[in-house]
């Protein structure tokens, strides 16, 4: 039964698609076929052969619209799995590529980010929305992998700072005085699932994160 009626809503899509793109449909094109058989002359009839060649034509038209209609419909299903899906990432940390963090107002932020190599000195920027640095942070060194920063929601001054989303980036230099590369990540506790243009982003507190840019998750 839901086959049934899947079939006939993807033949009205087409048909929909044709009489918008071509200003009619198959069934308009075969009553204008059938009246051209019933009014030609008989003394002159029409090319059996070129009238084949309107049927072969028009065939080939309503299959390119069926095709793309029935394209379109599995590319929405396929859309509408992965969204369900997405819900499963509720409750879970995960690690994604990113370099955003989420501050509640309270509860001290964990930064996270990989060093290429050994550092004698990383200063890591935390800037708000607005692109504005609102806090600056000198670590002395660390090893070459995964490491972190534990922001406690203060600026430069001391002062707390209002919850949201920020950004952070890490500038490292190593004993040498060489640049050290450092890769952000965001991480945190999914909280919830929002819907940009059609497409499920995981949320994070104030931070949204594509599902394309998770690489690692963890069950809580």
């Amino acid at each position: 039964m839901v086959s049934s009626v899947t079939s006939t809503t993807s033949t009205s899509s087409a048909a929909a698609s044709m009489q918008k793109d071509l200003g009619f449909t198959s069934q308009d094109f075969m009553k204008l076929f059938i009246a051209q058989l019933q009014n030609q002359d008989p003394l002159s009839p029409q090319d059996s052969s070129q009238m084949m060649t309107q049927l072969a034509q028009m065939a080939q038209v309503e299959q390119a619209y069926d095709t793309n209609t029935n394209l379109q419909s599995l590319l929405t299903a396929q859309n509408n799995a992965t969204s369900m899906d997405s819900v499963s990432f509720i409750g879970k940390s995960v690690k994604a590529n990113g370099s955003s963090v989420s501050f509640d107002g309270t509860t001290p932020a964990t930064l996270q980010y990989n060093l290429s190599g050994a550092s004698a000195s990383s200063t890591i920027t935390i800037t708000d929305s607005s692109g504005n640095t609102v806090k600056t942070a000198t670590v002395t060194a660390q090893s070459a992998g995964d490491n972190t920063y534990t922001w406690d929601g203060t600026n430069n001054s001391g002062t707390k700072v209002p919850a949201g989303a920020y950004t952070f980036s890490i500038s490292s230099t190593s004993s040498s005085g060489s640049a050290v590369t450092a890769t952000t990540y965001t991480t945190g506790t999914v909280d919830g699932v929002a819907f940009v243009n059609g497409s499920p982003t995981l949320t994070i507190g104030s931070v949204s994160v594509a599902l394309s840019d998770i690489i690692n998750v963890k069950g809580v």
